[in-house]
Parts: C-alpha cells; structure tokens; sequence
C-alpha cells in the first residue's frame, strides 16, 4: 500500500448541522406525489358532473383500447348530440393534448417542491511534502427557506393548469354540438329541397306539355323553368354546406377511414324545454372555469410578488460546510492534522438592489388583478347576453312552429285552390313557393339556432367559449333571404 492510499485513511462523515439542514429541508415544502391517473380524477370528476361526460387520458395501451372500444360501441348507431360529444371527448388528440400538458404541469409541480441537491466537492493537494484533503458539501441555503413559498406558487400554478384543462374539455364538448346541430340541420335542409325540387321539376315538365297544346303562355313556362333551376341551385348549396358542417364534426370526432360512414339522423331533434338559472352572472362567476383559473394565477403571481420582495436583497445564498485533513508525507506515522469549518458565500447588492424586481412583480401583479377584474365584468355580461339569445331563440323557433309554417300550409292550400280554379296565374303560384319555402328553411335555420343558443348558455355558465357572431335573428333572416323555396309545389311543410 502506497503512503498516499494510506493516509486517505476512512471517509470522514460531512458536518453534522448541514446534513440534518439537507435533510429537514426534505420537510419544509410538504410531501407531494405524482397523481397514479396523471392528474386526471378531478378533471373526470368536475367533466362528468357538469356535462355528464367522460373524460380519458389516453397514456397506456390499456387506456388506449378503453376508449378505442367505446368509440366503436358509440359508432354502432346513429349519433345523437351526446353520443357524438363523447367519441370527440375519447378521440380528439388536440384534446389529449391539453392532458399531456397538465401532465407536465404537475411533474414541475412535483419538481418545485423538491428541496435542491446538495453538492458534494473533493479536493486532493500536495505541497512538498504535505498531503491535504478536503471534502465539501454545499447547499443552497436561499432555496431551502423558500421551498414552503415556492412550492405554493406551484401548487396555485398547477390548479390553475388543470382548470385549463377542464376548460378544454368543456370547449370540445360545445364545440363538438353546435357542429353536430349545423350538420343535422343541413342535412335536413338538402332533404327538404329534394322534395322540392322534384315537385318543381313536375310543375315544370306540366307547363311545357301545357305550352305544347298552347294552354300555358310562354312566359309562365319560363318562370316555372326559372323556378326549377333555383331551386336546384339552393338544393346544391345546401349540399355543398351539408358536405362541410360533416367534415367538421368528424374533425373534432377526430373520426378517419372506416368510421368516416357513421350515421346522423334525418332533422332535428324535438324542442326541449327551455332551461331557467336563477341569477345567471353570479352562477356564471362562480363555476366558469377560466374565470377560476385566472383567480388561481393570480394568486400564484401574488405569492410570487411577496417572494421577490423577500429575497430582492439576496440572490445567491449559500453554505458549505468543510472538513479538511493534512498529514507530512515524509511522517506518514505522525498523527493527521484535522481542520473543520464552513464557509458562506453572498452575492453583495453594490448595484442591482433588487428595486427592478420587485417594480416589475407589483406591475406583473396590478395586470393580473386589472384583468381578472375585466374578466370578471365579461364573464357577467356573456351570462346576461347568452340567456338572453337563448330565450329570443326560443320564442323565435317556437313561433315558426306553431304560428308561420301553418300559416303557410294555410297559404299553400288556398293558393293551390285558387289557381286551379284559374283565379291566380302561374307567377302568383310560384311567388308564394318561394316565400313558403324560405319559411322553412328559416324555420330550420332557427331551430338549429335554438339549439346552438342552449349551448352557448351552459358555456356562459361553466366555461368553454361561446359561438362567434349573433345566434338566433340575425342567422334566421339571413338564410331565410338566400334560398328561394318551392314550397308550394313542393306540398309539404318542412315540419
């Protein structure tokens, strides 16, 4: 054995203060864990309460095949507004997205409220004759006293980024039924002008061999061929939109390949009854999600503010103890000289004081608390504007149903009469068609609305952003002004 392995002699123990330091601070930010769902079950919890929905994250193959086998089971019937809602909520990977980062979220949760690693140094030095050896463990003692702070900072972050997470589920829900609403409506739509349009192709066949026998004028055979043709022409319109508003319901089903031939009903659903919330602003302030999101983060930003201006005078703190031994190598028999010590290490504020810091963290800190204030106001006036879309889309669906479109049928029936009793031309006839039949397209176009205004009112209430535009008399009129309509010829009500 070499004098020099000789006198390393056994491994000295670190200072005992610093090691029960390093090993108390293990305590100080409390004991958090990772979630065994990835943070998923109050996410579930609050997605199945308030949308009675389930919500999957897919990060297994196991979990893979769950909702792989609920999508097929889902797929085997025709789609319902729910139904399509929970393939999107077990299929959509932008979805999965928002859970793989709330996965993040809590690994850097967990992460923050880890104490920091102790560093262990080891030196060895000759001079001459004499050996020395020191060994060294440092920790930060700055990090150490704010852990408890900063692991609350995390924490708030973390709620806040799953609320988000909530938020996102709750958008593709809503998202996912005002595309199934658009896509049933249109198809309804394109159904009703195929049967108008083969009552106008009728119509128009009959006064060509009328004009043959020299019974029908020549212009009221040109205007029942110009009829025909627009009703063909809006038929193909509504195909085209029938064609889109599918696309984009199977985009947020995020449906492909076989799936893509799943089967959607013919109309509408019947009108529900209409939902009433006593006191919309303060449920609406309450349970939107964004709303209790933005709270947590500015909670968040206000620990942090209280952190800056705690340590603004300190930003590099740390300690070290040391134990150091030396011994004459030309005397490897003479006792070792031991020397122990620590050592602390402060970074002197000469010319940053801190005061960027903490200026910048109030400011951080009056934004956070000036926009959730706006949010707050918003978040109130969308609750009061949603129901009131709401409740006009009602009473404007309602009134289509039960007063315009049997008054047409009225119209319709008279007219028919009339005419064959040659007290009407052929232009009256089919000026009342295309009135009759942009009544029911507009009927509807206001159906659909209704229901899309529903959606819009829960989202209002718990999150999840409302359509863009105005719902209800805006749409209603403006389709109603763009299709020309043979309901007359056609003989039905669209009802």
């Amino acid at each position: 054995m070499t004098p020099a392995a000789r006198m390393v002699g056994p491994r000295p123990t670190p200072p005992r203060r610093l090691v029960a330091l390093v090993l108390a601070s293990s305590t100080l930010g409390g004991c958090v864990y990772f979630s065994p769902d990835g943070a998923m079950g109050p996410v579930a919890g609050r997605v199945g309460q308030s949308i009675g929905m389930e919500a999957v994250k897919i990060d297994s193959p196991a979990a893979a095949a769950y909702a792989r086998s609920r999508v097929d089971a889902l797929l085997s019937r025709p789609l319902d507004a729910d139904r399509a809602v929970q393939i999107a909520l077990l299929n959509n990977r932008g979805l999965q997205t928002a859970y793989n980062a709330l996965g993040v979220s809590e690994a850097e949760f967990v992460q923050a409220s880890l104490p920091p690693n102790p560093a262990f140094g080891f030196s060895r030095t000759t001079t001459g004759s004499e050996l020395e050896i020191e060994r060294r463990v440092v920790a930060n003692v700055l990090a150490l006293i704010t852990l408890p702070l900063r692991t609350e900072i995390a924490r708030s972050q973390f709620e806040a980024d799953r609320q988000r997470a909530i938020e996102a589920t709750f958008r593709l829900a809503a998202e996912t039924r005002r595309a199934y609403y658009r896509a049933v409506a249109a198809r309804e739509t394109v159904t009703f002008l195929e049967q108008a349009r083969l009552s106008a192709d009728a119509a128009a066949d009959l006064m060509r061999k009328l004009g043959g026998t020299g019974e029908a004028k020549k212009l009221d055979q040109a205007r029942a061929g110009a009829f025909y043709a627009e009703v063909s022409n809006a038929l193909a319109q509504a195909r085209l939109r029938a064609g889109t508003e599918r696309e984009a319901l199977t985009r947020l089903m995020g449906l492909w390949g076989s799936d893509l031939d799943f089967r959607l009903p013919g109309r509408l659903p019947a009108m529900p009854r209409i939902q009433t919330v006593q006191q919309a602003e303060e449920a609406a302030v309450r349970q939107r999600v964004d709303l209790i999101a933005a709270r947590l983060e500015l909670d968040a930003v206000a620990r942090a503010y209280g952190l800056t201006d705690a340590t603004r005078f300190i930003s590099i703190l740390s300690a070290s103890g040391r134990r150091s031994e030396s011994r004459d190598r030309a005397a490897p028999l003479e006792p070792r000289r031991v020397s122990r010590g620590f050592e602390v290490e402060l970074q002197v504020p000469l010319f940053d004081l801190g005061e960027s810091n903490v200026r910048a963290a109030a400011d951080i800190y009056r934004d956070g608390v000036n926009r959730l204030i706006e949010k707050a106001v918003d978040v109130r006036s969308e609750a009061r504007a949603a129901y009131l879309t709401y409740r006009a889309s009602h009473d404007i669906a309602t009134l289509y149903q039960t007063r315009i479109l049997p008054l047409r049928r009225t119209i319709n029936e008279q007219v028919q009469l009339e005419y064959n009793g040659m007290l009407i031309d052929v232009f009256e006839l089919l000026t009342t068609a295309r009135e009759s039949i942009q009544s029911n397209v507009a009927a509807i176009a206001a159906k659909r609305d209704f229901f899309i205004a529903g959606i819009d009112f829960q989202c209002a209430i718990i999150g999840g952003g409302v359509s863009g535009g105005s719902v209800g008399i805006g749409t209603t009129i403006a389709t109603a002004g763009a299709v020309p309509g043979p309901q007359a010829v056609a003989g039905g009500d669209g009802d």
